[in-house]
């Protein structure tokens, strides 16, 4: 077999259809360099011709089992000329030159379809993993064309080209025929496939960011000696940092700058360059950017402003810029960016604009905006608190704080991840990130005003989708500071039981009420002395079901009185460390007269390096006391703050809120993983079909009943019977055909959402109740076309929908229905897929949700069914990418079932960001 996938046949097309575009995509290679996939067309012809020039002798034999100098114009023509069908080509290209080549072709065999596959690439670009990535776009595509098995023939001594089938997570079907071996593998995306490819994303995506944070080099082009500018600002701060590379400023008008040598473009800086810091006007990036992928530089920092926030013509200058970096191997930090920070001693890159970096810590910050990055460093270092690396993408053009997730989540420089989120690249890859990274690294998130508005909907569902995904959620950058310094320097709390510990009675209830009011629990260590009057016996009932004994709540302070002694403290701290119904401590030190702090201080600390278990949180509250700074009272060693410091707050309500949103994260890390859980009886393929049929030659729209009916019977989701009539005597009929009693329903939407329900006649027991009936909402809707329905069993009314939010993704809702519910806003609100716990969380979250257990309200309904319809309506918008909204309402819930009375469904093309298929950039 001298020349694979090239046999002489007719079937090749004179004038080839037009690509199909999800056959297009920037990916990322294994070393995180930026490579385009196209489809191959005959344009390539000459490209591909260099392109096995280049190719060495060795790589040729191996890849057509024999020398193979050339193309010869017939196999030129055949690869060049493909139908995306039955055989597609795909070329990994870099600017203009084409890198890796993959092909299948359909075989001629009977049974299900298979084809041939076989790839090579250039020798230069070999170990960067395209061997995989073009096999998963081609599976990706070959799946689309009903393509079900793929077939290669390797020659025996191509280990490496066997690993690649092998690495992917396939199952391999191997024979060998002398020195060929024959493999053969099921394309279907089986989890195994999925674990792969997430684990190849999160690798290479780690490693472009990696790379943009620890560049070998860097050029500012646009450098400048003033400070007061942009480019002055930026140079000054990488020279100051100690970056511990060569820095390259760019200026045609300067020999050097602040006395290092300047160059007049990046193609006459002699060495490799590979960060570029961008800082000129937004009319000369189209000739910076030539030079920078005419030198080869890996990534860009766009400081310059001017593009997608202006408009319409601002943002294709946005995506032309990034397509264009892209095409030449770079990821783009920018436009409109604040910069990048690394504070690694042996990295020592600050190229920012911000006045103020913090020291050297454990904490990994993104943010967008530039202005609020630069205030929100000054503030961390004004709070003592260090970072370890630190991105500002401005528009996020490119790189966004999924990229970051990636990196931080192995990255043993990060133990905490703080995000300032105004929008998601991609919400649904979003959710599956943060959901993975936050089992091991807490991730504390400020979601914005904009984000809240982007959504169209309310922070309820910010806070849901955040809880859901393990993201503890903040409203300020004091409680985003106040939450990193918990989490930078204490242990996750093992319970919520606190223990309040302090000399100022009214400053320790300020901090149980605080902690009550967020759902903590205060606990008295059995050993507590207290000095102080520290009770309430008005409020808590001295001898009451509280526990109150002698004056002094059970669950009360400890309160050491005014006169309290740094040993006072130690003694008590570590009686409260010591205590087994003690999961955390809150301290609070207000002398009556200004004191120095330092012995309490040092008490303290004394008290938690004798707890028998360091696994309890500390927290302080020092009051007017200046020298000690708000968020950081005692630390355990000099310097930056680090693990076994003490963190303090300027109040105690502060401190308690804090303590609360870690104590629900270590909740939700503690649960075990839960899976999604498909539901018996599902034909995706049926329903697959349905919709590709419906959304033909349309942009999108509603289906109509019949139609949701049919699409939702393939996920086993049943409307209850219905039919539709045109005159009082089909009524008669179909309710005789349904049995008795009956509904008779308006098919308007005003009429079925009508709360005084005066389009819907219930409880027809017999003909002439029907013919009334009819008769009665013809002339009060004036459309003959009306429902008869069979009556479902009684319950609770109930709505679970799904939105497409641009901001979130596809997002489901529960709660109970009626009008009162929705003045209320009592929503429940979950990302999917849904796993099974997440699920039954859905129906039991909303404040209403008692209603639905046994109780006085009644005897409870079938949780079961309900969770089960979400888990079905879930797998539905997983499997069906065009699946846009969904409203199931109302479902009755009864003891025995949960029933649809009527269900709305919308399609419409798929979202250009949907998180499945081959792994590519957004």
């Amino acid at each position: 077999m001298t020349e694979p996938l090239l046999p002489d046949t007719p079937d090749t097309p004179a004038n080839p259809p037009e690509p199909p575009p999800q056959l297009f995509g920037d990916v990322l290679a294994a070393d995180g360099g930026v490579v385009r996939i196209r489809p191959i067309v005959p344009a390539d012809a000459d490209a591909l011709a260099d392109f096995h020039a280049r190719l060495s002798d060795r790589t040729r034999y191996l890849r057509y089992f024999g020398p193979y100098p050339r193309i010869s114009p017939k196999d030129m023509y055949r690869t060049t000329h493909v139908d995306y069908h039955d055989r597609v080509g795909l070329v990994a290209v870099l600017g203009t030159a084409i890198i890796a080549v993959a092909r299948y072709e359909l075989l001629d065999r009977p049974g299900p379809r298979a084809a041939e596959v076989a790839f090579v690439v250039a020798d230069e670009h070999q170990g960067r993993g395209l061997g995989s990535i073009l096999l998963e776009h081609l599976a990706g595509a070959a799946a689309e064309n009903e393509v079900e098995t793929f077939t290669a023939e390797v020659l025996a001594e191509n280990e490496a080209m066997i690993t690649v089938f092998r690495d992917a997570g396939y199952q391999l079907q191997r024979s060998r025929d002398g020195s060929e071996v024959h493999l053969e593998f099921a394309i279907d995306p089986t989890e195994a496939l999925r674990t792969v490819r997430d684990a190849r994303e999160a690798a290479s995506e780690a490693r472009s960011v990696g790379n943009l944070l620890a560049p070998g080099s860097v050029a500012v082009i646009g450098a400048s000696p003033e400070s007061t500018r942009v480019g002055g600002a930026v140079l000054a701060n990488l020279l100051a940092g100690g970056f511990a590379g060569p820095v390259f400023p760019v200026n045609p008008h300067r020999r050097s700058v602040r006395g290092v040598r300047a160059y007049a473009t990046v193609r006459e800086i002699p060495d490799e360059v590979d960060l570029a810091v961008v800082a000129v006007p937004p009319a000369a990036i189209g000739s910076v950017l030539d030079d920078c992928m005419a030198k080869g530089v890996k990534g860009l920092i766009v400081l310059t402003a001017g593009f997608g926030e202006t408009g319409p013509a601002g943002l294709a200058a946005e995506q032309d810029l990034v397509a264009a970096a892209r095409g030449h191997g770079m990821r783009v930090v920018g436009p409109s960016a604040l910069g990048i920070a690394n504070t690694d001693p042996a990295v020592g890159l600050n190229a920012t604009l911000a006045p103020v970096l913090p020291q050297r810590g454990r904490i990994g910050f993104f943010c967008q905006s530039g202005p609020l990055g630069a205030a929100i460093l000054a503030e961390a270092a004004t709070r003592n608190l260090g970072v370890s690396t630190f991105v500002s993408a401005g528009n996020r053009a490119d790189v966004s704080g999924n990229d970051l997730l990636q990196y931080w989540d192995t990255a043993a420089d990060t133990e905490v991840i703080l995000l300032y989120l105004e929008s998601f690249g991609n919400p649904r890859k979003f959710s599956r990130l943060a959901r993975r990274v936050a089992r091991g690294k807490p991730i504390v998130a400020v979601s914005s005003g904009r984000l809240a508005a982007g959504a169209d909907m309310d922070r309820t569902v910010v806070r849901d989708l955040f809880a859901q995904a393990g993201i503890i959620q903040v409203d300020s950058i004091s409680e985003l500071f106040d939450c990193a310094a918990l989490l930078a320097c204490q242990p996750l709390p093992r319970g919520p039981r606190v223990a309040v510990v302090g000399n100022s009675a009214a400053l320790n209830w300020l901090a149980i009420d605080a902690a009550t009011s967020e759902g903590l629990r205060i606990h008295r260590p059995p050993t507590a002395v207290d000095r102080g009057p520290g009770a309430r016996p008005t409020e808590r009932g001295l001898g009451g079901p509280d526990g109150d004994v002698g004056g002094v709540a059970a669950d009360g302070p400890v309160d050491l009185g005014p006169e309290a002694t740094p040993a006072d403290y130690r003694e008590a701290v570590l009686a409260a460390l010591r205590s087994e119904e003690v999961d955390a401590v809150i301290v609070v030190v207000a002398p009556p007269v200004p004191v120095h702090m330092g012995g309490f201080a040092d008490a303290l600390r004394a008290a938690a390096a004798a707890a028998p278990d360091r696994d309890k949180p500390v927290l302080t509250t020092f009051v007017a006391e200046s020298g000690i700074p708000d968020l950081l009272a005692v630390r355990s060693t000099g310097g930056a703050p680090g693990r076994g410091s003490i963190p303090s707050y300027p109040d105690p309500e502060r401190a308690a809120r804090a303590l609360a949103r870690v104590d629900r994260y270590a909740r939700w890390r503690d649960r075990p993983v839960s899976p999604v859980v498909r539901p018996p009886c599902i034909d995706t393929a049926a329903a697959t079909a349905l919709v590709e049929q419906w959304s033909a030659g349309s942009s999108g729209r509603w289906l109509t009943d019949d139609e949701a009916v049919r699409l939702l019977e393939c996920y086993g989701i049943d409307i209850v019977d219905f039919r539709a009539v045109r005159d009082a005597e089909q009524a008669v009929a179909a309710a005789e055909e349904l049995g008795y009693p009956v509904a008779a329903k308006a098919t308007g939407e005003l009429w079925r959402r009508r709360p005084d329900l005066i389009g819907v006649r219930l409880d027809l027991w017999g003909p002439d109740a029907v013919r009334q009936a009819y008769t009665d909402l013809v002339a009060i809707c004036g459309d003959p076309l009306l429902h008869v329905q069979k009556m479902a069993t009684k319950g609770v009314g109930c709505v679970l929908s799904v939105t497409d939010d641009p901001s979130f993704g596809s997002v489901i809702e529960f709660g109970l229905s009626g009008m009162i519910m929705d003045l209320l806003g009592d929503r429940a609100y979950r990302a999917l897929p849904l796993t099974a716990d997440e699920a039954a969380a859905l129906i039991d979250a909303p404040r209403a949700a008692p209603l639905l257990s046994p109780g006085p309200a009644g005897p409870g309904v079938d949780k079961a069914a309900l969770i089960e319809l979400a888990q079905r309506i879930s797998a539905l918008f997983d499997d069906i990418p065009q699946m846009r909204e969904l409203s199931c309402d109302p479902v009755l819930a009864s003891p025995g079932s949960a029933e649809i009375i009527y269900a709305r469904a919308r399609i419409g093309p798929q979202p250009t960001r949907f998180d499945t298929g081959p792994r590519r950039l957004a």
